[in-house]
């Protein structure tokens, strides 16, 4: 496993620069004062403004955008940033096409034909830019979870050819087998594998030629309810305007679990049989003996979004053109006018308040006297919430070289309920980073956990995971679980309440019971870390066992 001791980091975190003749005390001072400048009230102050009904929920291509971007032009600029492009701009053009698609899906076993029921037996889209997209008479064969992985000497479609067939497919990964705990996966025991994503699945499938591809939802073990994932699919969903590239599976969608146990009746078993046997590398794709056809039709609107990006440059002649690159995502869902009463998705805490911590942050970085070694570039991406877009653009064309990028820091989501005792990485045991964001908690005398969080499921599910897949090492750090003179589950309840009753819902709104202290003090670890990297001369790695490389 890779190692990356700090040495000097307490140097680096105090003293700013380590120069030797350095006057240590006004060092000390000016950064005590960047890092006092982040402020409970400018944070509020932010969330507000992004949350606000005037900014219509941020949805990408809407006036709610225009007024997105002007405000994050503005703040950037206020603070003493630079255009973060280099044509001199404070934005990177995303051409974008929006895509609503209505389905309709026929099973026919046999002489019986059967048209499913949208929204409560399937859900499917189509993420090809067309208007029409048709898919006829496609054998819907089983391949178990969908996964193609060399290196852990697994493959789902050994011996079958999957162009033209309809894939049913398990979510995750395969369990391991013979262990004692449970939730052990066949590949990396305790920590999820990017194997084990749709997104994954569903680029492989495509590539080898698959017609269309059908998640089995499981019910209540399934991350999200069958009714949200439904919802999914109807929403507005965002592709980059040109996707030739990589042209998607025509359809893409999910099946109940009590419609897969209709299609196997007599051919394979219920879905726990094969669930039990899809763990096993032995097993083969399975015929189901039917056939589907889909019909979907696209409303199409092409637009340009935006990124907002601005730069701190660096001040050390050998490190200025590499760059330590800090991200979060401006966009949330809009508004609803099917919607009686409130239609608004003002997206309060997923993601004004990271995009204010961003933003507190820059600010905080442009004001100590001496500037870090390396340059500094803050990226409010676009289309994060529809499969993220700006940061898939950015990574397809950057503005710097990703070569000389040296980290990507993601912040999604921060903590409106009070301070924490400790921090996560939400990418823990992937990088070397880990030991940047301990050494900077240990500075506020906070813990780090040093367990991957939900077993890492969550790296996969923000805009760092675009940087980590081109070979950046990309974090995900984010607010503690245990907080300070509260019960230790108080942390558990309150997300766990966010979670069930206002995550993309027009319920996230600012609240008058929020205490940002929390939120304050993890933009000033995050700014203690991101100061660390842009010190020290050794770049942070993938540690060997990550499923990601530089390229």
């Amino acid at each position: 496993m890779a190692t990356h001791k700090l040495g000097t980091f307490v140097c680096a975190l105090f003293v700013i620069g380590c120069t030797a003749n350095r006057n240590s005390t006004t060092a000390d001072d000016a950064w005590r004062a960047a890092s006092a400048s982040i402020t409970a009230a400018e944070m509020l102050a932010h969330i507000s403004v992004l949350a606000s009904d005037e900014f219509e929920g941020r949805a990408p291509g809407t006036p709610g955008e225009s007024k997105t971007v002007s405000y994050l032009t503005e703040e950037f600029r206020r603070a003493g940033l630079l255009p973060g492009n280099p044509d001199g701009t404070w934005t990177q053009r995303v051409p974008a096409t929006g895509f609503t698609s209505t389905s309709a899906l026929t099973i026919r076993s046999g002489n019986v034909v059967r048209e499913l029921a949208r929204g409560s037996e399937f859900a499917a889209r189509s993420r090809r830019l067309q208007a029409d997209v048709r898919v006829d008479d496609s054998e819907i064969v089983f391949a178990g979870y969908g996964i193609d992985a060399p290196q852990y000497g697994w493959n789902d479609y050994k011996h079958f050819d999957a162009r033209g067939k309809t894939l049913l497919m398990l979510e995750g990964e395969p369990k391991a087998s013979g262990s004692e705990t449970p939730e052990a996966t066949r590949f990396r025991k305790t920590k999820a594998s990017f194997f084990g994503t749709r997104t994954l699945k569903l680029d492989t499938a495509a590539r080898k030629g698959a017609a269309a591809v059908l998640f089995v939802h499981e019910g209540e073990t399934s991350r999200v309810s069958f009714a949200v994932a439904a919802a999914a699919t109807e929403r507005e969903g965002f592709d980059i305007a040109s996707n030739a590239a990589d042209q998607p599976v025509a359809v893409e969608g999910w099946i109940t679990s009590s419609v897969f146990d209709q299609l196997c009746s007599g051919a394979c078993g219920d879905l726990a049989s094969l669930k039990k046997k899809a763990s096993d590398e032995r097993l083969e794709p399975v015929p189901l003996n039917a056939r589907a056809s889909f019909s979907v039709r696209n409303a199409l609107r092409s637009f340009e979004s935006h990124n907002v990006v601005a730069l701190l440059p660096g001040s050390d002649p050998k490190l200025r053109d590499e760059y330590v690159l800090l991200t979060a995502h401006w966009d949330h869902l809009g508004r609803n006018p099917s919607l009686a009463g409130d239609q608004i998705y003002n997206g309060a805490i997923d993601n004004a308040a990271g995009t204010a911590q961003l933003l507190e942050i820059a600010e905080a970085l442009a004001n100590i006297a001496n500037r870090p070694r390396r340059s500094v570039l803050f990226l409010a991406t676009t289309g994060e919430e529809r499969g993220f877009l700006g940061a898939r653009y950015y990574v397809r064309h950057p503005l710097y070289p990703l070569a000389s990028t040296v980290a990507e820091i993601n912040l999604d989501s921060g903590n409106v309920w009070g301070r924490t005792s400790d921090v996560n990485n939400l990418a823990y045991g992937e990088t070397t980073l880990d030991e940047v964001f301990a050494a900077a908690a240990r500075q506020q005398r906070r813990t780090f956990s040093e367990e991957p969080f939900a077993g890492g499921t969550y790296f996969f599910l923000s805009d760092q995971i675009e940087f980590a897949r081109a070979g950046v090492p990309a974090s995900f750090p984010g607010p503690g679980n245990l907080y300070v003179g509260k019960p230790t589950d108080y942390g558990d309840q309150r997300w766990g309440e966010y979670g069930a009753k206002d995550y993309h819902q027009v319920s996230d709104e600012v609240r008058a019971d929020w205490d940002l202290s929390g939120a304050v003090e993890d933009a000033q670890w995050l700014l203690h870390a991101i100061w660390i990297v842009t010190q020290d001369e050794r770049r942070p790695q993938w540690r060997e066992d990550a499923e990601f490389r530089r390229r």
